[in-house]
């Protein structure tokens, strides 16, 4: 039987502090990330060694989140939550008062552990606290708060690390988090909650982190150890492939599973997930290519290649209002296509960039990448969730935002790859066509000889210009394959079937 829909006595104040509180988890993703160099050297480590201050947070973080639904039903969503964001508080400051690597790098994978539940409690609890018509709103919130706390992190990061210490980056989250959660407590505690006391699936349990934190930990340092020239590399991937085999096996067939895999049985469950991981996939490797190309071959700072990809929460924070409000009036698959178009369009766009691009266009591109951003989020969570019972959405929550945490970290590793895989056959093919007998290159190099006084010199600035090119062509070649994909997803979402009103919905608005 589904829970019937429960209103806080401040409806605002309490999507406020469950906002502030997503927005903070969210942030901590990437906030950390420009501090790394400043971190390595406080703490006498390698910029390599403090790497793992981000990887133990994705991995611990990747592990609990599928753990949601088990941890819902155990301690009840409320529970959950403030429980949750006390512990993230907590966990924040010990990363603060860190005295060395080795105690950053284990606080933050407990910091990446209790954050998993966050995300998807958060939307289970305001689904619960709007009637029908007025949850896309909700969803379309949530989604804003997604797409601006990666882009606000490496800025504010930056600054803090700037101007005060880096340990003010975690010290930060704890009045938040404190406000965050008794906030929620103080208006949400007499909700309604039946909890149980569900039997512990062991091998469910090993077997997703042994799996999950392996695939986690290849993914991260597969670049960086050369993939699978690496023993290390190679272990993970033999440990992964087991362990998720038998994960999936027997989760699919145990009585009580940790994770519920059956919710694929819901086909807008299936679709909504399916597009949700391809396409956020497709977002987070734009969003890693275009500031490491603008930084690494044109010469930005960190600064202003922040800026140039900041305009890319514009619209989605101009918007969210509109699309959340009138956007349950259309068929959200076609909101979804348009927001796939958009995406596509703006990435055939950016194909026809080369190495004196300006910053507008650049900036203008991320603009109107905002527009499918904006249009992205609220359809494809109001679609995934549609055919799920109250029960099963905080568990289903949980799997999709999982599934879509470990597919932007399989585009950081296969984006990052490939782009520089693609720049060194094109040096490659470049190379070919700079010969002593091309007039060109015997022009090129008396040129360069002259400028920089020797022979060497010009033919270091002559490979330096084709390595740029090279670079180029690859970044032109990902573009065009990540446009072609968001078109393709257009299709996909099509599998969906209305209505996209969650059966939870219905029912929580007709007890009310």
């Amino acid at each position: 039987m589904s829970e019937p829909l429960y209103r806080p006595a401040n409806v605002g104040l309490t999507t406020f502090a469950l906002s502030l509180a997503t927005f903070m988890q969210v942030l901590d993703l990437s906030i950390a990330n420009v501090s790394l160099p400043t971190i390595a050297g406080d703490t006498g480590s390698t910029v390599t060694q403090a790497t793992w201050v981000i990887t133990s947070f994705t991995v611990a973080n990747a592990i609990a989140l599928p753990l949601t639904g088990f941890l819902a039903k155990r301690f009840g969503e409320v529970r959950l939550f403030v429980l949750a964001t006390l512990l993230f508080s907590i966990t924040s400051a010990m990363c603060g008062f860190a005295a060395s690597m080795g105690m950053l790098v284990a606080f933050r994978a407990l910091q990446g552990a209790v954050a998993g539940p966050m995300y998807p409690i958060t939307q289970a609890l305001l689904l619960s606290i709007y009637p029908t018509e007025k949850r896309p709103q909700a969803l379309a919130l949530i989604a804003m708060v997604t797409v601006v706390a990666p882009i606000a992190g490496p800025v504010l990061g930056g600054w803090i690390t700037e101007n005060y210490t880096w340990r003010w980056i975690f010290f930060i989250n704890v009045p938040i988090g404190i406000f965050a959660s008794f906030m929620v407590w103080l208006q949400m505690h007499k909700r309604p909650e039946t909890t149980q006391r569900p039997r512990i699936d062991y091998v469910g349990l090993i077997t997703l982190i042994l799996g999950v934190g392996s695939l986690q930990i290849l993914l991260d340092k597969g670049n960086q150890l050369n993939w699978f020239g690496s023993d290390f590399i190679v272990v993970l991937a033999i440990i992964a492939a087991i362990a998720l085999t038998v994960f999936v096996i027997w989760e699919l067939t145990d009585r009580e599973p940790i994770v519920d895999l059956k919710l694929f049985r819901h086909r807008n469950f299936a679709a909504g997930t399916v597009v949700l991981v391809l396409a956020y996939a497709a977002f987070f490797a734009l969003n890693l290519i275009v500031p490491l190309w603008v930084q690494t071959q044109l010469g930005y700072t960190s600064e202003w290649a922040g800026l140039a990809a900041a305009p890319v929460g514009i619209l989605p924070v101009l918007l969210t209002f509109f699309v959340g409000r009138y956007g349950g009036r259309f068929d959200l698959r076609i909101l979804a296509s348009l927001s796939f178009l958009a995406m596509g369009v703006v990435s055939f766009y950016r194909a026809d960039f080369n190495s004196m691009v300006s910053f507008g266009d650049i900036a203008w591109s991320q603009f109107w990448q905002g527009l499918g951003v904006a249009l992205f989020f609220m359809p494809v969570l109001t679609i995934l969730l549609s055919d799920l019972e109250t029960r099963e959405i905080a568990s289903g929550s949980g799997v999709a935002t999982f599934l879509r945490t470990v597919a932007g970290s399989f585009a950081a590793s296969i984006t990052t790859y490939v782009w520089d895989r693609g720049a060194a056959v094109q040096h490659a093919v470049l190379g070919d066509h700079i010969t002593v007998y091309s007039p060109t290159t015997r022009a090129a190099m008396r040129q360069l000889t002259q400028v920089t006084g020797s022979t060497q010199g010009a033919e270091a600035v002559l490979n330096q210009v084709v390595t740029a090119q090279g670079f180029m062509v690859s970044t032109i070649d990902l573009f065009w394959v990540l446009g072609w994909l968001f078109i393709a997803l257009i299709g996909v979402m099509w599998f969906a079937k209305p209505p996209f009103i969650a059966k939870a919905s219905a029912t929580a608005a007709g007890g009310h």
